[in-house]
C-alpha cells in the first residue's frame, strides 16, 4: 500500500511540473502568475533528483562507500579536510553559486521570460547537474585531482595540457568578470559596502569558533553568524546615514577593485577552515533563505510576470547585449543550467573534503538543482517589475541616451512605456542616488526582489532595507565564488609550476602557495581592472566572453567525463554525457565565431575595434576621448584573440578525445584508467554524518 502512494504522489508531483511548464510555454496575452514558475521548478527538480540522479548514480557510476575518500587518507589539516556533508553541501553550493544565476537569467530577460526559464530547467536536470556530480565522483576517485589533471592522464598528455591552459585561462576571464559584477554592484554605496565588507571578520571569528572555542558545535556558530550578518544589514543604514562613516565606505570602482585583489589573494592563501570554509557555510544560509523566502513570497504576494514571454529583442538587437536567442540565451543563463565552473570546484576543494561517495549525489547534483531554482527565482524577479525599469537599470546610456529624459524617451518609443520620474521615485524608495544605467544584472535583481520581500513584509518603509539586503545577498554569492575560484587556480598554477619545478608543487610548501596565489589574483586582475575603467562598464563585452569561456569549460568537462565513462566500460549508458557534450559544443562554437567575426560591430569584437578605428581616422572623437577609444580598440581586440584561442584549445581537446574513443572502439588500445588503488574505509557508518560540526 505504501508502494502503491508512493507511486501515485511521484506520478501526481510529475503531472504538476509538465502542467506549470505547459502554462509557462503557452500562456500569450494577460499577464503570467508567477506561482506557475515556483510550481514548475519545484516539480521538475524533485522528479530529476529522485530519479534520474539515482539512475546516474547506480547505473552510470555506481557509488561504492566502502572506499576511503581523499579526506580520509590524505587529512593534512589544509585542503584535504573530512566535513560533516551538510556543511560541505553549503560550501559547494556557495562556492559554485555566482553571479550566473543571478545575473545570467537577469540579463537573458530581455528575450522574455520564456527562452531561459525552459534552458534553466531542462538544461540544469539533464546538463549541468549531471556534469557536476560525475566530476565530483572521478576526482574523489583519483584523489581530488583537478580537471585538467584529468584530461591528461584519461585523455592524453597533449590533451590534458592543452586543457589545462584551457582551463586556467578560461578561470582567470570568469573570475574577472564575477568581480567586476561585485564591484559595479558596491560601487558608490557605502551601505552595501559596509554590509558586505562585514562578512569577512564575522567568517574569521566562525573559523576561529569552530576550530578551537567550541570544536563541532555547527548550530551554535551557524546561529551567531546569521544574526551578525542581518545586524550588519541593519547597521549599514546607519553608516549610510554618517557624514563621516559614509566617505569612508564610499568607494569608487578602482578602489574596490584593489580591495577585492587583495580578498582574493588572503582566501587563497589561508588555511581552508579559516576563511574559505566558514565563509563559505555562512554564505550558504544567507544563499538558501533568501531563496526560499523569495520563493514564499511569491506564493504570497503571487505577483504577475510584466515581462512578455518573447520580445522583440529575440532577433539579436537588444540594448542589454547583442546576440539572438541561438546560442545566445544559452551562453549568457550559464550557472544556472550548466556551468564549467562548476567542475573546477567539483575536482578542487570539495573532493577532498567528502567523507563518502554516496555524498557526491546528494553534493553534486542536489546543490546544482538549488543553484538553478536561484536562477528561476532570479527571472520572476527581473521580469515581475515593469520592463521599462527593467531595460533603464540594465541599458548602457551609449544605447538609450545619457539624460533621463533622453533614455526614458527611447524606452518608451521600444513599447515598454517609462517615465523618467518613475525612474527618480525608485531609486530615492531604495536608498540609492539613481538606478539609471547601473549594468550587470545586480541591482536590477535586487530591486525586483525588494518589490516582492516588501509586498510580503514592511511595505513601502523597508524597501530600502530589503534592496541592500538583497544586493548583500547577490555579493555573497558571487565573492564565495571568486575565492573558491581563486584557490582553485593556485592548485592549477602550482600543478604547471610543478611540471618545471617540482618543490613549486608541493600543496604544503609556503612560498609556493604564496607566489601562486599572487599569479591567479594577478591574471584575473588585469582582466577586472579593464573591466573597470571600460566606458560601456565592461559587462557589455565581458559578460559574452564570460558566457563562452564557461560553456567552453563545461564542454570540457563533459569530453572527459564520456571518455572515462567509454574506458569503464559504460558504453550503453555513455549518452548521459555525449548528448550535452555536443549540445554544448554546438552552442559554444557558434557562439564563439559570431562574437569574433559578425559584422554588427555590437556583436562581433573585430567589427566593433573596426568601427571605432574608423570613427578616430574619420576625426569624430573628441581629443579628449582618443586615449579611451584607443583603451577600447584594444580590449575587443584582446577579447577576439582570446575567444579563438579558448575555441581553438577546446576543439583540440575534442578531436584528441574522438582518436582516443576511435582507438578504444576500435581494440587499437587498451582502455586504462587511472583511479587511485581501492583503499577500504576505516570509518564506521555513523561517522560520516559528525565529522566536522554536528550537534
Amino acid at each position: 500500500m505504501k508502494r502503491v502512494f508512493t507511486i501515485v504522489a511521484w506520478i501526481v508531483v510529475a503531472l504538476l511540473g509538465a502542467g506549470a511548464l505547459g502554462a509557462i510555454a503557452v500562456h500569450r496575452g494577460e499577464p503570467l502568475n508567477a506561482i506557475w514558475f515556483v510550481v514548475a521548478a519545484v516539480c521538475c527538480y524533485s522528479v530529476a533528483f529522485r530519479f534520474y540522479s539515482a539512475f546516474v548514480a547506480a547505473k552510470v557510476l555506481a557509488l561504492d562507500d566502502t572506499r576511503a575518500t581523499p579526506a580520509e587518507r590524505h587529512d593534512d589539516g589544509r585542503d584535504f579536510v573530512p566535513t560533516n556533508k551538510w556543511v560541505l553541501f553549503g560550501h559547494h553550493f556557495a562556492a559554485i553559486a555566482g553571479p550566473g544565476p543571478l545575473v545570467g537569467p537577469t540579463l537573458a530577460a530581455q528575450f522574455g521570460y520564456l527562452p531561459g526559464t525552459l534552458w534553466l530547467i531542462a538544461g540544469a536536470a539533464l546538463g549541468g547537474c549531471v556534469q557536476d556530480f560525475v566530476i565530483l565522483f572521478f576526482s574523489i576517485r583519483r584523489d581530488g585531482k583537478s580537471l585538467g589533471q584529468m584530461a591528461r592522464e584519461e585523455v592524453s598528455e597533449r590533451g590534458g595540457f592543452i586543457a589545462q591552459l584551457a582551463v586556467l585561462a578560461i578561470m582567470v576571464i570568469l573570475l574577472a568578470v564575477i568581480a567586476l559584477v561585485v564591484v559595479n554592484a558596491l560601487k558608490s554605496s557605502p551601505w552595501a559596502t559596509f554590509t558586505l565588507a562585514m562578512t569577512i571578520p564575522i567568517a574569521l571569528l566562525l573559523g576561529v569558533y569552530l576550530r578551537f572555542v567550541r570544536p563541532g558545535r555547527v548550530l551554535e556558530a551557524s546561529v551567531m553568524g546569521v544574526a551578525l550578518l542581518l545586524f550588519a544589514v541593519v547597521a549599514g543604514q546607519w553608516v549610510a546615514e554618517s557624514p563621516s562613516w559614509a566617505h569612508v565606505f564610499t568607494l569608487s570602482g578602482l578602489a574596490l577593485t584593489a580591495a577585492i585583489i587583495i580578498y582574493g589573494f588572503s582566501a587563497s592563501a589561508l588555511p581552508v577552515w579559516l576563511l574559505l570554509a566558514p565563509r563559505d557555510y555562512l554564505s550558504a544560509f544567507i544563499k538558501a533563505g533568501a531563496v526560499f523566502s523569495l520563493a514564499a513570497g511569491i506564493l504570497v504576494v503571487r505577483p504577475h510576470v510584466l515581462m512578455p514571454s518573447l520580445t522583440r529583442f529575440v532577433d539579436g538587437t537588444g540594448p542589454v547585449f547583442a546576440g539572438k536567442i541561438f546560442p545566445f540565451c544559452f551562453i549568457t543563463i550559464a550557472c544556472g543550467a550548466v556551468s564549467g565552473f562548476h567542475s573546477l570546484i567539483s575536482s578542487g576543494t570539495t573532493p577532498k573534503m567528502i567523507l563518502r561517495e554516496s555524498q557526491a549525489r546528494f553534493i553534486g547534483y542536489g546543490a546544482m538543482l538549488l543553484e538553478s531554482f536561484v536562477g528561476v527565482m532570479a527571472m520572476v524577479a527581473a521580469c515581475a517589475m515593469p520592463p521599462g525599469v527593467y531595460f533603464a537599470i540594465n541599458s548602457p546610456p551609449a544605447i538609450v541616451g545619457a539624460t533621463p529624459e533622453v533614455a526614458a524617451s527611447t524606452i518608451t518609443g521600444w513599447g515598454f512605456p517609462l517615465q523618467a520620474q518613475t525612474m527618480a521615485d525608485t531609486s530615492r524608495a531604495v536608498g540609492e542616488q539613481t538606478l539609471w544605467n547601473r549594468s550587470g544584472g545586480a541591482p536590477s535583481l535586487a530591486v525586483g526582489m525588494a518589490q516582492i520581500f516588501s509586498s510580503t513584509i514592511g511595505g513601502d518603509r523597508l524597501l530600502s532595507i530589503w534592496y541592500h539586503f538583497a544586493i548583500m545577498f547577490e555579493a555573497l554569492f558571487i565573492l564565495t565564488v571568486l575565492d573558491a575560484g581563486t584557490r582553485v587556480g593556485r592548485f592549477m598554477i602550482q600543478e604547471l609550476g610543478g611540471r618545471v619545478w617540482k618543490p613549486f608543487g608541493r600543496r604544503g610548501w609556503m612560498p609556493g602557495i604564496l607566489i601562486s596565489s599572487a599569479i591567479i589574483v594577478g591574471m584575473w586582475g588585469y582582466f577586472l581592472y579593464q573591466g573597470v575603467i571600460d566606458p560601456l562598464g565592461g559587462i557589455n563585452s565581458l559578460w559574452p566572453l564570460f558566457g563562452i569561456g564557461n560553456q567552453l569549460l563545461a564542454a570540457v568537462a563533459l569530453v572527459l567525463a564520456t571518455t572515462i565513462l567509454l574506458k569503464m566500460g559504460r558504453l550503453r549508458w555513455i549518452w548521459v554525457t555525449l548528448l550535452p557534450m555536443i549540445a554544448l559544443v554546438t552552442v559554444t562554437m557558434t557562439a564563439s565565431y559570431e562574437k569574433i567575426f559578425d559584422a554588427n560591430p555590437r556583436l562581433g569584437f573585430l567589427a566593433g575595434a573596426n568601427a571605432l578605428v574608423a570613427q578616430v581616422t574619420a576625426g569624430k572623437i573628441p581629443a579628449e576621448r582618443i586615449v579611451e577609444t584607443q583603451r577600447l580598440i584594444f580590449n575587443l581586440r584582446l577579447d577576439a584573440a582570446v575567444t579563438a584561442v579558448l575555441a581553438c584549445m577546446v576543439l583540440v581537446l575534442v578531436f584528441e578525445a574522438l582518436f582516443q574513443w576511435y582507438s578504444i572502439l576500435g581494440r587499437r588500445r587498451e582502455a586504462v584508467l587511472h583511479e587511485s588503488p581501492y583503499v577500504a574505509t576505516r570509518w564506521a557508518e555513523s561517522f560520516s554524518g559528525t565529522v566536522h560540526g554536528d550537534d
